[in-house]
């Protein structure tokens, strides 16, 4: 059993399981960090923006003016932004079955694996999973093509370029694989390959494996996932959480008795809890409000947004914001909304009884009837005449690369009253900040992030005891900021597997049994006998038939009488040869001694071996080889007495 390993991103992973004659991806997370070396696409013409000077070397040999743009010390390429995709040379992506997909963050590089390696096998995804991750692709679609560059920078690609460039570019990762984002027609393509499965549904693949979804508490629809034949059992823990949000809970029972855990997707801030992180949220929202400022909160269109939002229908009215218009943006705004309110039963239990009163399970739904919460597409149409200040944006790129978020930077970046809280914990605040310095707006950062923290990884691993963990080598050390911090990685016994980008794992136990099933008429012609209290065996002949990986003895077929004819005599049908009898047990020592000698055999030399002993018949020239699984008699030009030993020996054997 191999695990390759695609991606070096350890919330957003992508690795291939090969299992049991099955080749098993298991999620497809695209690393998004990359854009952070991008400049900003703004929807309206920015002056600011367009002035930057372009980046050549101190000595003046390098000259790339056109493709590198220089703000507040930091140099940002000036072309459409790229991803960095999973590895695709580590192994043959057309030869996948099946692609396992954990929750929808970790399927956007879904449409470069589907429609671009030869990939004609079937995804698997919740319903959720599916319809959120659909608007997230859609929506990263259009910010794109929204603001489309003609320019294509690669000049700064090269290697030896990159070598010589400033950092971060010049530590950027594989840059010569990043690729622009895809079209509509690949998305929609790639989802049609998804098929929908509910949580504890068993999928078989090929008869060889079987895998089956679990809640994993993190998000809408989210998934663990259990991958297992009739004696292995891998479990793939990705994005799971044990607080009580909006998802179902997380199932970790079903995680009991793995041989093999591999484990994906912990809190990107361990130190920063998520309650303390909405209490500071909603205390600096409320400062910027009534100091006349404006708020803007970078976010993705589904997710933590949903629990924002419930905290802040909790706070409006305590702390006077009755009348502060809440604005949420987004291509696919009003789609998200409403899916969350109609995906009742991936809901946690008190909000699946509030669906059967009726009422909605988000309180969104009021805040939107009250006029509280007004969502739009994008900044153009109505949103430009119902607009006032002072207010609160929620709205994409977390990035702040894209979106309509670079356009509030613009626009309120200059005024110390107000302020951006950035939540999501998927980039530095300080990198996505850095192309709009100098900025005057204050920055709050409170990361939620209800992913698993390595207390309660260790927990868990104590509750499921798997026999092997794999997982990121990011987890097997502290943080570099925090080298001190012992407590911030996952310390295990026996210690845990690392993998990263582009290793392989030969992961540790082999197969050793299979499962064959026997057909009842074959059953039946069986006779069993008793070789030791409570294990009785027998012979059987029979032919092995095995497709789609599942084996079956069945009687052997047989052959067809041949027919009598004038010109040929008949021939006399031969009985059937029994077969040899199967010989079971072990021959004592000092019995076979006993025996021995009672026939007249006294001069024997004992010698131990490794295996068992040997004897020598001394005055017959004769060696005896008792070992623990057969027994050999050397005999030259003696028949008789070879006979007659084989005689003796049989004595202690059972015959079967």
């Amino acid at each position: 059993m191999k695990l390759y390993c695609l991606s070096g991103h350890p919330t957003l992973p992508c690795n291939v399981l090969k299992f049991k004659s099955t080749t098993i991806m298991l999620d497809c997370g695209l690393d998004t960090t990359s854009v952070l070396n991008f400049l900003p696409l703004p929807l309206v013409h920015s002056p600011r923006l367009s002035k930057l000077p372009g980046w050549i070397s101190k000595d003046g040999t390098i000259n790339l003016e056109k493709e590198l743009k220089e703000c507040a010390g930091r140099v940002f390429v000036d072309s459409q932004p790229e991803f960095c995709l999973p590895e695709k040379e580590l192994l043959d992506l057309s030869t996948i079955d099946v692609i396992l997909i954990s929750n929808y963050h970790c399927m956007m590089a879904l449409p470069y694996i589907t429609e671009h390696t030869g990939f004609t096998g079937t995804v698997y995804a919740t319903e959720p999973t599916l319809q959120i991750g659909r608007l997230l692709m859609e929506e990263l679609v259009n910010f794109m093509e929204r603001v489309p560059k003609a320019q294509s920078a690669t000049s700064w690609k090269n290697k030896d370029m990159q070598r010589l460039l400033p950092g971060p570019l010049k530590d950027a990762v594989d840059v010569w694989t990043w690729k622009r984002c895809y079209g509509i027609q690949e998305v929609n393509s790639a989802l049609s390959r998804v098929q929908l499965v509910g949580y504890s549904q068993k999928v078989e693949l090929f008869g060889a494996v079987q895998v089956s979804p679990l809640s994993s508490g993190y998000s809408l629809g989210s998934s663990n996932w259990i991958i297992q034949s009739h004696h292995e059992k891998v479990a793939y823990v990705s994005g799971s959480s044990l607080l009580t949000t909006h998802p179902q809970p997380m199932d970790q029972s079903s995680l009991k008795n793995s041989d093999v855990l591999i484990l994906t997707g912990l809190t990107q801030m361990p130190t920063a809890n998520p309650d303390g992180m909405l209490g500071e949220f909603c205390s600096n929202l409320a400062m910027t409000i009534r100091a006349g400022g404006n708020v803007l909160v970078p976010c993705y269109s589904s997710g933590v947004i949903y629990d924002l939002l419930e905290c802040l229908y909790q706070f409006i009215d305590s702390a006077n914001l009755g009348t502060t218009p809440f604005y949420f943006i987004s291509p696919v705004a009003n789609s998200s909304l409403e899916f969350s309110q109609i995906f009742a039963e991936w809901l946690c239990h008190n909000k699946q009884t509030k669906v059967y009163l009726p009422e909605p399970p988000f309180p969104h739904a009021e805040l939107i009837q009250t006029n509280k919460l007004k969502h739009y597409p994008s900044i153009h149409g109505d949103f430009s005449s119902d607009f006032r200040q002072p207010c609160v944006v929620f709205t994409g790129h977390p990035s702040l690369r894209f979106g309509d978020v670079v356009h509030f930077m613009e626009l309120w970046g200059k005024s110390g009253l107000n302020t951006i809280i950035f939540t999501e914990p998927d980039f530095s605040y300080l990198d996505a900040l850095a192309p709009y310095q100098p900025l005057a707006m204050k920055c709050v950062y409170c990361p939620i992030d209800t992913r698993l923290n390595f207390h309660q990884v260790a927990k868990l691993l104590k509750e499921v005891q798997p026999l092997h963990v794999v997982c990121p080598e990011q987890y097997t050390q502290p943080p570099m900021t925090q080298s001190h911090r012992s407590d911030l990685m996952l310390e295990l016994q026996p210690p845990p597997m690392p993998y990263r980008r582009c290793s392989v794992l030969n992961l540790p136990f082999r197969r050793r049994y299979e499962r064959v099933y026997i057909l009842p008429e074959l059953a039946h012609s069986l006779v069993p006998t008793e070789v030791k209290p409570g294990v009785s065996i027998a012979t059987v002949s029979a032919v092995l038939h095995s497709k789609d990986n599942k084996h079956t003895l069945q009687s052997v077929p047989k052959p067809p009488p041949v027919p009598p004819t004038k010109k040929r005599k008949r021939v006399m049908e031969e009985p059937p040869v029994a077969p040899k009898p199967l010989l079971s047990g072990a021959v004592p020592l000092e019995a076979f001694l006993a025996t021995l000698q009672m026939h007249g055999i006294t001069e024997v030399k004992v010698e131990e071996t490794a295996d068992g002993h040997i004897l020598h018949l001394q005055a017959e020239d004769t060696l005896i080889q008792l070992e623990e699984d057969g027994t050999h008699i050397v005999c030259d030009n003696n028949e008789p007495l070879r006979t007659t030993l084989r005689d003796l020996v049989l004595r202690f054997l059972q015959k079967l």
